[in-house]
């Protein structure tokens, strides 16, 4: 049997009203493979998107941003397109600019999913690394408000081992 290790970074940012510049990413392997920034070089890539990592190639799939302040759909499309993942795919979901608008319709797939987030607050952030259909594997880090996202964002680092036999 051979193990293959996929180390996955993801840290959220927030907008703020300091107009000061904050970066996020998704870093696989240490290689970046999603930037964003508010105020910064990196485009502002508001809302949740959602990344489909393969575990054994350690490489995105697929990548969908939903942006559920500018389109009060986003929510209903995060929603169907997160009942659509396969069981078993491992989902990483990061947050940038202001994620919490008009997410209702999203917030029950999320819990399911092991990210519960209905209690982020406008501008809050957060992000997770999850298994579809185990929510009790989800890694979540999520912090609540605009004052402290702009100190300290959501980040988390995770390792994901798959098995070849």
């Amino acid at each position: 049997m051979v193990l293959d290790i996929c180390s996955i970074e993801v840290q959220a940012y927030s907008a703020n009203n300091h107009k000061t510049q904050k970066y996020g990413f998704v870093k696989l392997n240490a290689v970046s493979v999603w930037q964003a920034s508010w105020q910064g070089t990196e485009p502002n890539l508001r809302g949740v998107t959602i990344l489909l990592v393969d575990p054994f190639h350690c490489s995105v799939q697929e990548s969908r941003r939903f942006d559920p302040y500018a389109d009060t759909s986003a929510a209903a499309e995060l929603s169907s397109y997160l009942q659509q993942v396969s069981r078993g795919n491992i989902i990483v979901g990061v947050t940038g600019d202001e994620p919490r608008s008009n997410l209702e319709n999203a917030l029950p797939i999320l819990r399911e999913t092991g990210a519960d987030v209905a209690d982020v607050q406008v501008r809050g952030s957060f992000g997770f690394v999850a298994q579809k259909g185990y929510p009790v594997k989800t890694v979540l880090r999520k912090v609540l408000t605009e004052q402290e996202s702009y100190a300290s964002p959501a980040h988390i680092n995770v390792a994901v081992t798959g098995a070849v036999i």
